[in-house]
This record gives C-alpha cells, sequence and structure tokens, in this order.
C-alpha cells in the first residue's frame, strides 16, 4: 500500500532495488534519500557477509548461502567435445516456512478448510 492509501499493481512486473527503496520511503519517515541509503547498506553487508562465506538468515524470509560447486566434465553440445566446466561458487536461496505458506495461503485447495 502507498501513501496515498491505494494499493501497488506489481502483477506480472519485476520487483526491483528501486521498488524496494519506495517501498521503504512509503512506510517509514525516512526521506528518499535515506531510504536509498539503507537499503544499499543492508544489500552491501549481505553481499560482504555472503563473500566470506557467511550465510545469511532472515527469520520469517530465509536464508542465502554460498555453494562451491566442483569443477565436472561437460561436453560442447555442437561438436561433442568433452570440456571441463570450472568450479564456482553459486547462490543458493532457501525460503523459511513461513514465506512458503505466505506465498501459498491464498491458492486454490490450499489454507483453512471452509467446510461448515
Amino acid at each position: 500500500m502507498v501513501k496515498d492509501g491505494t494499493e501497488k499493481d506489481t502483477e506480472g512486473k519485476t520487483f526491483t532495488k528501486a521498488n524496494i527503496i519506495d517501498a521503504v520511503y512509503e512506510l517509514e519517515t525516512l526521506t528518499k534519500r535515506d531510504s536509498a541509503d539503507m537499503v544499499a547498506l543492508v544489500f552491501e553487508v549481505m553481499k560482504e557477509t555472503l563473500e566470506e562465506g557467511t550465510k545469511v538468515k532472515i527469520s520469517g524470509f530465509g536464508n542465502f548461502e554460498v555453494r562451491q560447486k566442483d569443477p565436472r566434465l561437460g561436453r560442447n553440445p555442437k561438436t561433442k567435445q568433452v570440456i571441463t566446466i570450472d568450479g564456482r561458487r553459486i547462490l543458493k536461496f532457501k525460503p523459511s516456512q513461513i514465506l512458503k505458506e505466505q506465498l501459498n495461503a491464498n491458492m486454490p485447495g490450499r489454507g483453512p478448510s471452509s467446510d461448515d
């Protein structure tokens, strides 16, 4: 809900960093600049923590974790040549049970039974 009491239409759109800044600005008594600084700071702390290899756990939302993928053999689909795919670090997100329940609460066939 925005400051004027209307709902935002986000269906079919991507929610970006700018949208997060706007949402923080609309929900709090911060200036737009302060909202942007706060969001940037939170993201920076999360990035630095993940780069160190530490898991980021946000209660009620989920966990972010960096995992190491080992090198593996692959095949070039065009030439069929066997190649080695380098190892790399990947970011894994696991939503919390609370978030999963909220996302599925209004799905047909889910939620509290309305048998009377």
